[in-house]
């Protein structure tokens, strides 16, 4: 595993911040990492990138304890903040150079890293170009580039598509799908769509813990419709309905328009369907809703906070 983090604790004076969080990511995942604000993101990510130090727990980036080796282990680390860390009067490749040098590649492979990294990143074009003068998407590029020219095996991206144009999001995704085919990921961010667009498991943080770590496609039965719209030309019987196999509770949204709520293992749509003609009601509708990725997050940050004021 190139992160595992285990039972991680973070208190500022008597508030946790973070509670025992433990997590791992491996080669080839993005990991989407989300919370609302004061969930424990931040803190959580500047303990992982060795920035602050856990009350308790312990973390290993590509096998390397943070605590006991920091610098081996930042080594493997690459690091992109929400504000990218580039030198405005420097050229592009003046400050990759620069940052291969902190990085301690050696001599004879700095040139070959910096030109790797920029055809990686798509700064082939730019490398003599000063940054101050390059589009907000291409300083972003530059950005992605300092964290990978060291060839890191975690790179960790905090809101890299923020302020961004709709086609400089698209390449800076792909960019970050890219990527994640060669390194382990971390991406955090509060754009709910670029989760689903570029990562391959999520995490949600609330209140200092994890309540949701689940691969993208385990998140995608939670959105799946668990609920059926019916219109009709008559009002249909209740109690007909409720006997069809797998519908859960009805509610009622007009006379002729029903909401059909349903077991997600059990889709009653087709013998609804039947029903409905049978029974001479006059099907007009029947439309499957279901749940956004924003809905999901909502629920589910909504559901801990309520247990949490239960207790």
């Amino acid at each position: 595993m190139l992160i595992e983090t285990e039972q991680l604790y973070r208190y500022y004076g008597k508030h946790c911040a973070v509670n025992d969080v433990s997590f791992t990511l491996g080669k080839g995942e993005i990991l989407g990492f989300l919370g609302p604000n004061g969930a424990g993101k931040s803190t959580t990510m500047r303990m992982i990138c060795g920035n602050l130090a856990p009350s308790a727990g312990s973390i290993r980036i590509n096998g390397i304890d943070m605590l006991d080796n920091p610098k081996e282990a930042k080594a493997a680390l690459g690091y992109l903040p929400e504000t990218p860390p580039v030198h405005h009067d420097m050229t592009v490749d003046e400050f990759l150079v620069f940052c291969a040098r902190l990085h301690k590649i050696v001599n004879n492979r700095i040139r070959t890293s910096v030109e790797n990294t920029k055809e990686r990143c798509g700064l082939g074009q730019v490398g003599h170009r000063l940054i101050g003068n390059l589009s907000k998407g291409y300083q972003q590029r530059v950005g992605i580039a300092q964290a990978i020219v060291h060839m890191p095996a975690v790179i960790v991206l905090d809101e890299p598509t923020v302020g961004l144009d709709p086609i400089q999001i698209k390449e800076i995704r792909a960019l970050i799908r890219e990527l994640g085919k060669d390194h382990g990921v971390i991406l955090s961010t509060h754009i709910l769509p670029e989760v689903q667009e570029s990562c391959t498991r999520v995490q949600i943080i609330h209140r200092g813990k994890l309540v949701f770590n689940d691969t993208i496609q385990n998140l995608e039965q939670h959105m799946r419709a668990s609920s059926l719209v019916l219109v009709t030309q008559t009002a249909p019987s209740s109690d007909i309905l409720q006997q069809i196999e797998g519908i859960t509770s009805i509610e009622k949204m007009d006379s002729k328009k029903f909401r059909i709520f349903h077991n997600n293992a059990i889709n009653p749509a087709k013998k609804l369907a039947e029903v409905t003609v049978s029974e001479g009601w006059g099907l007009l509708e029947l439309t499957p809703e279901s749940k956004s990725l924003e809905d999901v997050f909502v629920e589910i940050t909504a559901t801990t906070t309520k247990e949490a004021a239960d207790k």
